[in-house]
């Protein structure tokens, strides 16, 4: 399955990413002939009762990571955060546990959320704890997609562009096999950083995000689309039901 995701990430037009946080999700976007899904940490958290940023147990994404691989066909792909934990050896160990599953690929952040607030980590430490996660990977003779998110342009730091040039050209010494810039958007700003690494670059769902053949005459080869769906979803079902009570009457509903 490994081989065939990253494969994905080859091809002419970019892979669309269908995010997804539970086995009905995941079903839809099988049904509509999606290549490959991934799992939205926000949605997830949100589904269980947490926040985002790795508040709720490891065990529980484990669980719901079990019944998407066990329920689809298609090549899955884990967002773990900044990975669950302190050490590479934390780290590795739950990759390997979501690899034993038959994940097809890992998304990890370089930034960590500390006392509420979101904030980029040194890109040198973030660095060398990537090469000795991968490093043990290796060793342990574990084949995934690590797909390494840049938050510069998330948590907009001044010189952004500067910034995710340094950062990501360490990620891919590092031994990372994609790289994911969610919030970028301006059509410069992708095209320069496209040139900055041999890696494919994955784009994030944004309302200010170029069209897909726009990104794909960039260079893009990833676009997900997030938790902004699962959001969507359920703003749905709040407008329905309001209907429904509005009128007294479940007519709306069909």
């Amino acid at each position: 399955m490994y081989l065939e995701f990253k494969e994905l990430h080859n091809q002419t037009k970019p892979l669309i990413i269908g995010n997804v946080w539970n086995v009905q999700s995941a079903k839809v976007y099988e049904k509509l002939n999606f290549q490959a899904v991934g799992t939205s940490s926000a949605a997830i958290a949100h589904s269980l009762g947490y926040e985002d940023g790795e508040q709720m147990p490891f065990s529980d994404l484990l669980f719901i990571v079990e019944r998407i691989r066990k329920s689809v066909s298609l090549p899955v792909s884990v967002d773990i955060e900044f990975g669950y934990g302190n050490t590479a050896a934390e780290i590795a160990n739950n990759i390997i546990s979501l690899e034993k599953l038959g994940v097809a690929g890992i998304n990890i952040e370089d930034s960590l959320i500390e006392n509420g607030e979101r904030k980029l980590k040194d890109n040198l430490q973030f660095s060398q704890l990537l090469q000795e996660v991968k490093s043990i990977l290796t060793q342990q003779g574990i084949s995934i997609f690590i797909n390494v998110r840049c938050d510069a342009f998330l948590l907009n730091i001044p010189n952004t562009l500067q910034v995710a040039t340094e950062r990501i050209k360490k990620y891919e010494q590092a031994g990372a096999d994609g790289i994911f810039l969610p919030c970028i958007t301006k059509e410069n700003d992708i095209a320069t950083l496209v040139l900055q690494t041999k890696l494919p670059l994955n784009v994030m769902c944004m309302p200010d995000l170029p069209n897909f053949e726009t990104l794909e005459k960039l260079g893009v080869k990833r676009i997900s689309m997030g938790n902004f769906l699962n959001g969507y979803a359920y703003t749905s079902l709040e407008n329905m039901t309001k209907k429904i009570l509005a009128e007294q009457s479940f007519n709306p509903l069909f």
